[in-house]
């Protein structure tokens, strides 16, 4: 049987099948990813309780009635609707031994995530008031699904069958049963809050194909990186004891007491903390020498290493790195396993040299060419990732496009026309808060320096504070000068400032008197909407697809005046809580998921060309080819018009390489 056979439309579906499963794999699934838990040789499906529309729910044994599930699974008549359904697609497809398309099936988990409600099952089913799930599921789940630790007791025995307690496989059996419940509830109160756009479906099945194509890792780098890694942590470990004559030198404690005599009352041992001690002047040598060494051993980067050898499929590739709809406000995607979104930059003007070194084990000449090892390690995580043998990776990414679309928005004249030019942002910034020629304003001028962090700070609304993340103060600015910058930033950008002003007050009438309200951008025609449904304040984006606030309020906001406050995730807690936001905030989102919808349509046409896309990083593609030609092809596609963006200009530039990295 092949894939083609499996072919459908949303059209021709008539009922829905809603799908839970339950499996065992000894490959840890969140550690390793499902397609590599998949994989494992002793991985199964346990149980599979099913239910068409609003019938009872029903378990289905996986082995002995193969046929009738296969049977169900293969109609293209049916809708197959699961929460998280890629898990169930990867598993399934699995189980048969052939690829079910993503086309025929429904993820009630992406539409909670694009109406802005929580991305967990229970916690969805919570705040919607649907049918809950079971909360003791978690206890069945590490009993049944996962491995168990062999004791006298349990007879040694390294799995727990349903022989093995029929309580509590019978107890599982419910749960199965009580989560097609639980997500059969959830998704039809969804279904009546919205539905998905018919541009996102295709988007979230290429982002399907996507994951389970992978990139290859060159899995020989990545354990000698490990070695080496494992090594420089000894001999740090062993000179940090030599230094000190403590037991343990990682022990906040000990290596508290043992700087007291110095003098040095250290208020913490974080990152920063560490280093402006370490390279104080007046620091003892063996202090500074102490803290160094704490500094290198503290590099976490270097766990990506682990988190590829633990995910890497048998083939040699990283499949599932990314998460449709990962970020909850905007629908940008999160990174997933290896965390592709936040790898370090790499700034060796001599990478080849040093993955070179790593890769043939000579860890004594890489550790006398460079200042430590592990530092060396965390530049070249990126290098990993290599294309297929015989290919190239065309590494592709837009030109400033957060700028682009914001002043493309707010149609701040001066701004298009330097997009529409050289492109040159921050020079151009410069020229026109400072009041100089452009001309007199090259890389190394201070003033490229101040324009570059205004306009990375400044755009949605950011003041002192948001200069000071930037590294302001580390430049020399002093808290007036900062505010200098504020202020001629916006005086340079009234568009944008009144755009803030526009957003913000169409979301709060909005709010607070219901009814729809339509910005329409001055010079584009391009509208942005706003308008409460149901309990949840859309914003309609240029693309058709909106962003959404639940339960949105108007309340006295912690500045003074007005606020929209709304239910949502709290990006710290992770906690499902009432959050306050305001006009340039809001701006942020949208500009945000205007380029993230940016993205989608070029990877969609970069797909409908033939090109090979095997992960994407904010907004960068990373592709596959044969050669360097198809880069021409690809800055091309990513550069053409998008129809529901008339006049927003985008660029792309590329380059080509043998393997991942930051040019």
């Amino acid at each position: 049987m092949t894939t083609a056979t499996w072919a459908t439309t949303m059209t021709s579906w008539g009922s829905t099948l809603s799908i839970d499963i339950e499996t065992y794999s000894s490959v840890d699934l969140g550690k390793s990813g499902m397609y590599r838990y998949v994989e494992a040789p002793d991985f199964e499906i346990l149980l599979v309780a099913c239910a068409f529309d609003d019938e009872h729910v029903w378990l289905i044994d996986p082995d002995k009635e193969v046929d009738q599930l296969y049977n169900r699974l293969s109609n293209p008549r049916i809708r197959k609707a699961a929460y998280n359904a890629a898990f169930e697609i990867a598993c399934l497809s699995k189980h048969f031994g052939l690829q079910l398309p993503a086309a025929q099936w429904d993820c009630t988990m992406n539409r909670a995530l694009m109406l802005g409600f929580p991305g967990k099952l229970g916690d969805v089913a919570k705040v919607l008031g649907a049918e809950e799930k079971d909360t003791a599921g978690t206890a069945l789940i590490n009993y049944f699904s996962k491995p168990c630790r062999p004791t006298v007791a349990n007879g040694g025995r390294t799995r727990n069958l349903p022989g093995d307690n029929p309580e509590k496989w019978e107890a599982f059996k419910r749960y199965c049963i009580q989560d097609v419940e639980t997500e059969r509830s959830v998704r039809q109160k969804l279904e009546q809050l919205g539905d998905v756009p018919s541009q996102e479906r295709k988007v979230w099945l290429l982002d399907q194909e996507i994951n389970r194509r992978g990139i290859r890792v060159d899995t020989e780098f990545v354990d000698a990186a490990i070695d080496c890694a494992e090594a420089e942590n000894e001999a740090l470990k062993a000179r940090a004891q030599e230094i000190t004559g403590l037991d343990n030198p990682n022990s906040v404690a000990q290596l508290k007491g043992w700087l007291g005599p110095y003098g040095l009352a250290l208020p913490d041992l974080t990152k920063a903390t560490v280093a402006s001690v370490a390279k104080d002047a007046a620091t003892p040598s063996e202090v500074a020498e102490l803290l160094s060494i704490r500094a290198q051993a503290g590099k976490t980067s270097t766990a990506k290493y682990e988190a590829m050898r633990a995910a890497v499929c048998a083939d040699g590739r990283i499949r599932g790195l990314l998460q449709y709809y990962g970020a909850n406000r905007t629908g940008r995607w999160a990174g997933r396993l290896v965390q592709i979104h936040n790898l370090p930059q790499n700034h060796l003007p001599d990478l080849d040299d040093a993955r070179r070194l790593v890769k043939d084990r000579k860890f004594s000449e890489l550790s006398f060419m460079y200042p430590g090892a592990l530092p060396v390690l965390s530049e070249l995580v990126r290098t990993a990732f290599v294309p297929t043998k015989g290919n190239v990776f065309i590494v592709a990414d837009f030109s400033a496009i957060e700028a682009r679309i914001i002043a493309w928005l707010a149609h701040e004249r001066w701004r298009n026309e330097v997009f529409a030019g050289d492109g040159k942002i921050y020079e151009a910034s410069a020229a026109k808060m400072f009041h100089v020629p452009i001309e007199t304003i090259d890389k190394q001028s201070p003033l490229r320096q101040k324009g570059k962090i205004a306009e990375l700070a400044l755009g949605y609304g950011g003041s002192v504070e948001a200069l000071k993340q930037m590294g302001g103060e580390a430049m020399g600015l002093t808290e007036r000068e900062m505010q200098e910058l504020v202020r001629a930033w916006r005086w340079s950008n009234p568009a944008i400032v009144q755009l803030w002003r526009g957003i913000g007050d169409a979301a709060l009438c909005c709010a607070k008197d219901g009814g729809k309200n339509i910005l329409t951008m001055p010079a584009n025609r391009t509208k942005i909407s706003f308008e409460v449904r149901r309990g949840i304040l859309h914003i309609g984006l240029p693309s058709g697809r909106d962003l959404c606030y639940v339960q949105p309020r108007v309340e006295a906001g912690k500045f003074g005046g007005d606020a929209l406050v709304y239910m949502g995730v709290n990006q710290t807690t992770r906690k499902w809580k009432r959050t306050e936001t305001y006009g340039p905030k809001l701006v942020e989102n949208i500009v945000q998921a205007i380029a993230r919808d940016c993205l989608a349509a070029a990877m969609l046409r970069l797909d409908d060309e033939g090109l090979t896309v095997v992960a994407h990083v904010h907004d960068e593609v990373i592709i596959e080819a044969e050669d360097a030609a198809a880069a021409e092809t690809a800055e091309r596609i990513m550069g053409d018009p998008i129809p529901w963006a008339p006049g927003l200009l985008l660029t792309a530039d590329s380059f080509t390489t043998e393997y991942y990295k930051k040019e």
